[in-house]
């Protein structure tokens, strides 16, 4: 069994009156499978609305499915016994990352819950410089969250985390507040979490360019998984992707226009090298 695995997983909301009779129930994940291996990174793509947040708080036990069985580590999450082991072992970050920094100082705030589960103070400090070394920002240690910008403190966010030792991490749309300049530093910090730690990641978000360096991608569209395959094999179908009214990196749709035209390009190119290698090859 993967380190996260869900079985026809289906989530309802239930909307109600003021005098609590349901007034219509809404389908956001209808009856989706996965299963995703240790050290997999997993990059599950949507336009709002598509249900892949709500997938994300399921694997965090926020969520319980309306039917169907959500496993972490082989914990069912359903099982109100296992919500703390399941949340030790996939640790969740949020879009904004002020609704997770609490402390006042940046090394303050990454020990906080390595201190709530009990772990020794002594460390609880090594904790926190690990993961503050592993996220590029340690040298802000002693520095106010409120001095940070949102990419620094969304990684502080993820080092927060990653100071309870999880096997997996869930981001949930981490860089949707913010600039291009903080996107690129939280998914560089998420890369090296994958490679270099080993961590499970799943990644939820709508910017494609945050998918290339992906093992497998899912995408979603009104609750199910409409396509799945590695990041080339999905952005090989450029056309499914517009009709499913996700965005495609520049240098992708360029390649497919250019192939439109006649000039003989691979399917799926993911880089602006791997465009100029090619229009190199052919010339």
């Amino acid at each position: 069994m993967g380190i996260v695995r869900t079985e026809n997983l289906i989530y309802e909301y239930i909307r109600r009156d003021e005098e609590g009779n349901v007034e219509g129930i809404t389908t956001a994940v209808d009856r989706v499978s996965l299963d995703i291996a240790p050290g997999e990174f997993i990059a599950v793509l949507g336009h709002n609305g598509s249900g892949k947040s709500t997938l994300a708080k399921h694997i965090n036990a926020i969520l319980n499915p309306t039917e169907g069985t959500v496993w972490v580590d082989g914990m069912d999450t359903s099982r109100e016994e296992s919500v703390w082991d399941i949340r030790r072992t996939a640790g969740m970050v949020f879009q904004n990352p002020d609704n997770q920094i609490i402390g006042q100082v940046v090394e303050e705030d990454v020990g906080f819950g390595p201190e709530n589960m009990g772990v020794p103070t002594r460390e609880i400090w090594e904790r926190v410089e690990e993961s503050l070394k592993a996220v590029g920002m340690y040298e802000y240690r002693k520095y106010s969250p409120n001095k940070l910008s949102g990419g620094q403190k969304q990684r502080v966010s993820i080092a927060g985390v990653l100071a309870m030792h999880p096997k997996c991490i869930v981001l949930d749309e981490p860089t949707a507040m913010l600039d291009p300049r903080g996107r690129r530093e939280v998914i560089r910090a998420v890369r090296a979490l994958n490679q270099v730690e080993e961590i499970t990641v799943i990644l939820i978000t709508h910017y494609m360019e945050e998918i290339v360096h992906a093992d497998r991608v899912f995408v979603m569209e009104g609750g199910r998984v409409a396509l799945e395959g590695t990041p080339r094999e999905i952005f090989s179908q450029v056309e499914k992707l517009k009709s499913l009214r996700l965005d495609v990196p520049q240098v992708t749709l360029l390649a497919h226009e250019l192939r439109r035209r006649g000039i003989d390009l691979p399917e799926g190119i993911l880089t602006g090298q791997e465009l100029a290698d090619a229009l190199c090859a052919i010339v």
